[in-house]
């Protein structure tokens, strides 16, 4: 997540719109295989986790803060990497339990500086070397909520009687039963994005101003946030109401895209997040029984619809096509605006990008997270669309880590005369792609979290019923 990001099969083959994979690729260091994919995507969160307080970096290789949505992402890696053999369950379990105490231990309050969190809640990004909060983020509700998705899958995996396992999973259930979920719903109906504190409270040693404002805008459907309230209806100590799921669902836009009919949201990241934990297929609520379908099938026609959006093209991006397309939030190569070829474009740096009937934002750039995230929806497309991105811009989109985050053909430039293509690999974005392709190759997060008795508790206040859930 970033700053408050705002809520975050008819293939149309245009002849001149596809771009054609038989075209000798360039040199390839290393062939694209699944199996090369994860395992490089997997170090990012092993090798670069900080070493003296384990949370994940926001990116890499220039660092700026950690994420805890990323430090999220990285404790369910943990368990990628003992079940692929990257990394024995022994170290993978001193990695968390080191992890976890950490976040346990880190300073609470409503102050400027020198503090990581308040009411179970964390701040947004923590600064590199003491985890306190990075200058004046807020408290975020979708940021911590992605973590005590983490934070739950190691509860959950890690269930030996070994001394270490267990003080995992007992760390584990401390900080899920903090998070005063209540408290974020602020009385309202919907939960709030966040919590700012007070500029009057200047450090943890100034206790005259624990103050401060809840974020106005509130988590309506249909995004990433499904996965928040499932967990905030869970808790056994700050539950929020059941009606908290209803008046989310009172907010969704059911539309037809490109073809696909589905509840609407732009960027593909909000149909990919709850999907890294929860295992949708064959469960609805009383919204998806109405539809007939379930949230796994709206996730894979909103894939579809972007794809297509892609193939058709109606931007005219360079290098959109069959097998490069993907719209979500990504790193891009500037705020500017410029004529490209005679055209006017405007760019933009970091931004949730997507297409659906409620809004599109494209300003060219792809990021194989789209495909990498969706991998579990339509994995013979997917895993077709990363080969052609991998093998045929090897030199400039992939690394030590596996894809860097983004690439943008149409933003050229003197300095970027083929196109713009990312530095960085991003926490959140790398996350999705380990773990997705996963959860399609032995269904392994989807399966521990199923043992997660907060997380069926919340599926069930939500009213889900149906497939492995009545098992």
């Amino acid at each position: 997540m970033r700053f408050l990001r705002t809520p975050l099969l008819v293939f149309l083959l245009l002849a001149g719109c596809k771009i054609s994979i038989k075209e000798p690729p360039k040199k390839i260091a290393v062939p694209y295989s699944v199996e090369e994919l994860q395992k490089r995507t997997f170090n990012y969160f092993w090798e670069l986790a900080d070493s003296t307080n384990y949370q994940i970096p926001d990116r890499y290789p220039t660092l700026t803060f950690s994420s805890i949505a990323a430090t999220g992402f990285g404790l369910t890696s943990y368990i990628v990497g003992v079940e692929k053999k990257y990394i024995t369950r022994e170290d993978a379990a001193n990695r968390t339990l080191k992890t976890l105490q950490i976040l346990w231990n880190l300073p609470q309050g409503l102050f400027e500086s020198n503090v990581s969190g308040y009411k179970g809640f964390f701040y947004h990004f923590l600064t590199l070397d003491k985890a306190t909060r990075f200058k004046n983020v807020e408290l975020s509700s979708i940021d911590t909520g992605l973590l005590m998705a983490g934070i739950l899958s190691v509860m959950s995996y890690f269930d030996g009687d070994h001394e270490t396992e267990r003080a995992i999973r007992e760390a584990a259930d401390y900080l899920y039963k903090r998070v005063e979920w209540d408290w974020m719903m602020n009385g309202k109906e919907k939960m709030a994005m966040g919590f700012h504190p007070s500029a009057t409270a200047h450090s943890s040693s100034d206790t005259s101003g624990i103050e401060g404002v809840f974020i106005p805008a509130q988590w309506n459907g249909y995004n990433e946030a499904m996965i928040l309230l499932i967990m905030a209806m869970g808790s056994p100590t700050y539950p929020i109401d059941s009606t908290a799921w209803t008046a989310w669902c009172s907010t969704y836009a059911w539309d037809t895209f490109y073809g696909q009919e589905n509840v609407q949201f732009d960027p593909l990241f909000g149909h990919q997040y709850s999907h890294v934990w929860i295992d949708f297929r064959g469960i609805q609520d009383a919204y998806m029984q109405s539809k007939g379908i379930d949230y796994f099938e709206n996730s894979r026609r909103a894939t579809i619809s972007n794809r297509n959006y892609c193939i058709a093209n109606p931007m005219g991006a360079k290098g959109y096509g069959e097998w490069c397309w993907g719209l979500t939030a990504c790193d891009g190569p500037a705020v500017a605006s410029m004529k490209v070829d005679g055209k006017q474009w405007t760019f933009y740096d970091y931004r949730a990008r997507g297409a659906a009937s409620i809004q599109t934002i494209d300003d060219g750039t792809i990021a194989p997270t789209a495909a990498g995230g969706s991998y579990p929806f339509e994995p013979e497309i997917c895993n077709s669309t990363l080969q052609y991105m991998w093998n045929t811009y090897y030199t400039d989109l992939v690394g030590e880590y596996g894809f860097k985050d983004a690439f943008n053909l149409t933003y050229v430039t003197d300095e970027t005369p083929n196109g713009w293509f990312d530095v960085d690999y991003l926490g959140i974005d790398q996350g999705p792609i380990l773990i997705m392709i996963e959860n399609h190759q032995s269904e392994l997060i989807w399966n521990v979290m199923k043992k997660n008795p907060y997380i069926v508790a919340g599926l069930k206040k939500a009213g889900f019923k149906g497939g492995w859930m009545d098992k």
